[in-house]
C-alpha cells in the first residue's frame, strides 16, 4: 500500500446487534473462537487487508481500515453471509454500516459498554480486547487500526474511572455476589450452601461459582431430593439428616425449594450461629413461596434478602447506570473529537518532515555560496526559500486560478495580517 494510500485509510464497521437483528439470525452469524482465524481469512480472500472480529450473543462487528469504503463494505457483507450460509439479501436491514467519524463513535462506545443489552457491563471490554488480539495473531490488524482499537481502550478507562457506570450490580444474581463479598470478603473463602432445587436458586449459586465461590454444596430439604441438581452442578450432595451440620458450616446459604412450608426457621439459623461463633451469614430467599421465616431477619449476624429485596437493589443499580450514561456519552463524545483532530494532524506530519528537509538543504546551499558572509547567506536562503513559491503564485493569478484561497492560506500558515501590516 502507497503512502498516500495509508494517508486515505478511512475507518469502517459493518456489524448487527441486539437491537438491529433478531437472535435467529445473530446465531447463524455468531463465529466460534476457534473458527476466528477461518472468518478473517474469509475476509482477506474478499479484499480486506485488515480486520477484526467481534462476536457475542448481542452483536457481531467488524471493523477494517480502507480507502475504499463501498468495496470494504461489499466484503463484509458477502464474508458475513457466506459464514452463515445465507443469502446477502437476508442480511438487508440488519446490518449497520458506520464509517469515519461514526466507525470511531460505536467502537468507543461498545468498548465502554454504552451499546450493550444492559449498560456499563464489564466483560464487554474483555470480549473486545480478546477480538483484537486473535486478529493481531493472524496478521491482520495494522498500526492504524491498532491505534483506533488502543484508543478505545483508553475511553474506555476513562470512562470506568470519571463515572460510576459499572459500580452498581443489575442483576439479582450479581446483586447476591455483591453482598456475599461485602459480608464475608474473598469469595474463594465461602462456604456456600443452596437448599432445595429451585431454578432461581441454581441460577445464583451458579453465577457465585462463576464469581470465585468453589465450596458449594446443595442440600435436600421438605422432603425433596436435590441429588439431581447437585450432579448436575458438579458439586457435593447434603442429604436431609445432614442439613443441621451443613447449616453451621455455611457462609451462604440459598434457600429455593419452594412450597406450601417454611424450610428454614428461625431456630435452625439461630441454633447454627451459636455453633458458628455468631460468624455472620448471608441468607437468599430464592424460593416461590418464601422459604424462610421472617423472624429469621430479626437475628444478629444473620442477613436475610428475598428475591424482592434483590430485585430492588438490581434496579437502583440500573437506574444509577443510566443516569451515569450521560456523563459516559460527553466523555465518548470529545475522545472522538480529540482522537480525529489527532489523526489529521498526523496526516501532516510527512510534510512537515519534507518541508524541512527541503529548507535543510536551501540552508546548506545558501551557506556554501556565501562563504563566511553571514548577511549573504541570509539573503541567498530568503531568495531560494520564496524563489518557487512566488513563481508558482504568478502562475497561479495568471491562468485565473483560485488566488484568494491560496492567499488566505498563506496568511494562516505565515501569521501574516490581512491589513499588511506584517507584508514587506
Amino acid at each position: 500500500m502507497t503512502a498516500s494510500s495509508q494517508k486515505s485509510l478511512r475507518p469502517l464497521i459493518v456489524g448487527t446487534n441486539h437491537t438491529t437483528g433478531n437472535l435467529t439470525l445473530r446465531d447463524r452469524l455468531f463465529v466460534e473462537d476457534s473458527d476466528v482465524p477461518k472468518f478473517l481469512e474469509m475476509l482477506k480472500s474478499n479484499g480486506l487487508e485488515q480486520a477484526t472480529v467481534m462476536s457475542t450473543c448481542d452483536r457481531i462487528d467488524v471493523a477494517t481500515m480502507s480507502n475504499d469504503l463501498e468495496a470494504a463494505t461489499k466484503a463484509i457483507q458477502t464474508s458475513l453471509a457466506q459464514h452463515a450460509d445465507i443469502e446477502i439479501a437476508e442480511l438487508d436491514g440488519a446490518l449497520y454500516v458506520h464509517a469515519d467519524q461514526s466507525a470511531v463513535k460505536h467502537l468507543f462506545r461498545v468498548a465502554s459498554s454504552l451499546d450493550s443489552v444492559v449498560v456499563g457491563e464489564p466483560q464487554v471490554l474483555g470480549q473486545l480486547k480478546a477480538c483484537h488480539r486473535m486478529a493481531r495473531d493472524s496478521q491482520m490488524v495494522d498500526g492504524h487500526l491498532d491505534n483506533l482499537f488502543q484508543a478505545s481502550y483508553s475511553v474506555a478507562k476513562r470512562v470506568r474511572t470519571e463515572t460510576a457506570i459499572g459500580e452498581r450490580p443489575v442483576s439479582i444474581a450479581s446483586v447476591a455476589i455483591g453482598i456475599t463479598r461485602d459480608v464475608h470478603g474473598d469469595l474463594s473463602r465461602v462456604q456456600a450452601l443452596t437448599l432445595g432445587s429451585g431454578d432461581m436458586g441454581e441460577v445464583i449459586a451458579r453465577e457465585m461459582m462463576r464469581a470465585g465461590i468453589t465450596n458449594m454444596s446443595v442440600a435436600d430439604a421438605g422432603g425433596r431430593s436435590a441429588k439431581d441438581l447437585a450432579s448436575r452442578m458438579d458439586v457435593p450432595h447434603v442429604a436431609l439428616e445432614q442439613l443441621s451440620d451443613a447449616l453451621i458450616h455455611a457462609d451462604v446459604v440459598i434457600a429455593a425449594v419452594g412450597g406450601r412450608e417454611k424450610h428454614l426457621s428461625a431456630d435452625m439459623i439461630r441454633i447454627a450461629l451459636k455453633a458458628r461463633r455468631y460468624r455472620p451469614q448471608f441468607i437468599v430467599d430464592a424460593g416461590l413461596p418464601s422459604d424462610v421465616e421472617p423472624a429469621v431477619d430479626r437475628l444478629d449476624d444473620a442477613f436475610l434478602y428475598d428475591l424482592g429485596d434483590l430485585e430492588r437493589l438490581a434496579m437502583e443499580g440500573l437506574q444509577s447506570r443510566e443516569s451515569q450514561a450521560a456523563s459516559a456519552e460527553a466523555i465518548v463524545e470529545a475522545e472522538v473529537n480529540a482522537y480525529l483532530r489527532g489523526k489529521r494532524e498526523r496526516t501532516a506530519v510527512p510534510t512537515l518532515v519534507s518541508l524541512r528537509e527541503h529548507v535543510a538543504t536551501l540552508r546548506e546551499e545558501a551557506l556554501a555560496e556565501a562563504g563566511a558572509d553571514a548577511e549573504k547567506a541570509t539573503h541567498l536562503l530568503m531568495q531560494k526559500l520564496l524563489h518557487t513559491p512566488s513563481e508558482r503564485l504568478r502562475e497561479i493569478a495568471a491562468d485565473d486560478g483560485n488566488i484568494e484561497s491560496i492567499e488566505q492560506m498563506i496568511e494562516t500558515l505565515f501569521g501574516l495580517n490581512n491589513d499588511g501590516e506584517n507584508k514587506p
